[in-house]
């Protein structure tokens, strides 16, 4: 028996640093684990989703309207430089400004926005389907972004919350948040990156 390809290449997109990444590990160093698993399973959900749509076109539809996908491009963009300065300006115990975790359904929500997820989940349905009829297609990728990203949700969520420990100082915290709004940052520039 083989493993199907897709899982590999699901597996590396999703597990390198990106804004769900950063987000949940940040998450994990300032309210710990237990605290961080509704921002985990929106994101599990939200991906699954983002995933199916993927399968169903949505990509096609961005690229016949230029002005659609510009506009989008430009709204996540601004969603996700926001997330990072209210990370940098955070103190500990805050996460964008809300000082709790991310809930459920602003994980969910933050997916639509998330160019790294849409990424993946457009080179996976191009690269990667079987031809199965539509539903099928849909459910066998949305099954394997929302399994494999609940692993590497819990595994960066784990990390952040190890990391913790050796956060016990303002500067450590200070130097923490600046990295990883920096690197949230970057991922913002990714969202005008051709795919």
């Amino acid at each position: 028996m083989t493993l199907d390809p897709l899982y590999l290449f699901v597996f590396a997109g999703l597990f390198s640093p990106g804004p769900n990444v950063i987000l949940i590990t940040a998450s994990g160093a300032r309210f710990g684990f237990h605290a961080t698993v509704p921002h985990i399973c929106g994101v599990v959900v939200g991906v699954g989703v983002t995933s199916a749509v993927a399968t169903f076109g949505l990509g096609a539809l961005l690229v016949t309207i230029p002005a659609l996908k510009f506009t989008l491009q430009v709204g996540a963009a601004a969603w996700i430089l926001w997330m990072a300065w209210k990370l940098l300006v955070s103190a500990p115990g805050q996460e964008g400004g809300h000082g709790r975790p991310f809930t459920f359904v602003e994980a969910v929500l933050f997916q639509w926005v998330n160019p790294k997820a849409w990424a993946i989940a457009l080179a996976a349905v191009a690269g990667h389907s079987l031809g199965l009829p539509p539903l099928l297609e849909a459910a066998r990728i949305a099954s394997a972004f929302s399994g494999i990203n609940l692993f590497v949700c819990v595994f960066w969520a784990i990390a952040g919350s190890l990391l913790a420990y050796l956060l016990t100082t303002p500067i450590a915290w200070r130097m923490f948040t600046t990295v990883m709004a920096i690197a949230l940052s970057a991922s913002a520039v990714m969202v005008f990156v051709p795919g």
